[in-house]
């Protein structure tokens, strides 16, 4: 993974050139509905056979709830949701039979199988890939681990439910914006969920295939959260999670100088490493971290040998961030047409 603040900063340059969408319309009595729906089949049967050329078809600056329901099917090739493309519900039968993939590498910003960069997108039931990694190429001899993304999301108000995210470095790139994850897979080993997205991750399953695909790597890294001050209102939080998986590994490292992780109430596995948390670039800045465990379980959840800059918050501290208030103060969840 690479510092790509410039980059991003360049893309929001862009985007400000492009009409902000209102938010989608919704239906009788503010019920969130869909207009149409298009179908994505491989055999035919549909009305186009790529989940690209489907996007493709929905006009620009769109203000309604439109769905793309794609047929069970690996679909080899790299999507794009544009900025001027919002109020799109991407839509599958199950995330094990509906798989979106392509296997890419170089720097983030060019290797993601999917990107996603309006507001108002929702995503169910589908798996998103990148298989560049898994398992690493070997080129002379060694199996480097290198970028690989499966996903990159940059839209506000954006959600997932039942999604599967597979990947070795870099699976998943929570850019920035507010997102949801709920019942999600997210697979990896270094870097794997990362990015300055202010996102709630809920009842998802995380998996470390550090040990499966690369046990010459002595540990891997869960995220990287790249909060970049202390008025910047993103951070990661994990509520009644999984954390499993082959391999040893921190639960993050720090990407920017005010990075933010909460995990809470989750299970984790033992190959959770003692400290838990590495400062990275930032050392000798920890205090302006925020890392929080609390009332976790399971082999790796004893903190006594963490770092001893791990914050401890007040209940009242720590409800601003469970809550789904902490990313929908707006009530934006309500308002999308599928919900967990």
């Amino acid at each position: 993974m690479q510092c790509l603040f410039g980059f991003v900063f360049i893309l929001l340059l862009l985007r400000s050139g492009v009409s902000e969408a209102s938010d989608c319309e919704s239906g009788a009595e503010n019920q969130p509905k869909v207009a149409r729906t298009i179908w994505v089949d491989q055999s035919g049967k549909g009305d186009f056979t790529s989940v690209q050329k489907a996007i493709d078809s929905i006009p620009s600056y769109n203000n309604k709830w439109i769905r793309i329901y794609i047929s069970p099917g690996i679909y080899r090739e790299k999507v794009t949701i544009p900025y001027d493309k919002p109020c799109i519900l991407l839509e599958g039968t199950h995330s094990s039979l509906t798989t979106i993939e392509w296997n890419d590498y170089n720097e983030t910003s060019e290797s993601a199988t999917f990107s996603s960069f309006p507001d108002n997108i929702v995503a169910k039931a589908i798996s998103f890939k990148n298989f560049y990694n898994i398992p690493p190429a070997v080129v002379d001899g060694n199996n480097p681990v290198v970028p690989a993304v499966a996903a990159r999301i940059y839209g506000d108000k954006s959600a997932f439910y039942n999604c599967g995210f597979f990947g070795l470095q870099d699976t998943l790139w929570d850019v920035e914006g507010r997102h949801y994850f709920h019942g999600c897979y997210i697979e990896g080993g270094i870097d794997f969920i990362f990015g300055s997205g202010q996102s709630i991750y809920e009842s998802c399953a995380v998996n470390l295939t550090l040990g499966k695909y690369a046990p010459e790597y002595p540990y891997g890294f869960i995220t990287a959260q790249g909060r970049n001050s202390s008025s910047d209102p993103s951070g990661f939080v994990f509520k009644t999670c999984a954390f499993l998986g082959s391999g040893e590994t921190y639960l993050g490292r720090a990407y920017g100088p005010y990075s933010r992780v909460i995990i809470y109430r989750s299970v984790l596995s033992d190959m959770i490493v003692p400290a838990g948390w590495d400062a990275w670039d930032y050392a000798h800045h920890e205090g302006n971290f925020m890392y929080v465990e609390h009332g976790c379980r399971g082999a790796g959840a004893n903190t006594s040998g963490r770092v001893p800059w791990m914050t401890q918050l007040s209940a009242y501290q720590l409800s601003e961030f469970v809550n789904l208030s902490y990313i929908d103060k707006d009530g934006w969840i309500d308002k999308l047409p599928i919900q967990p």
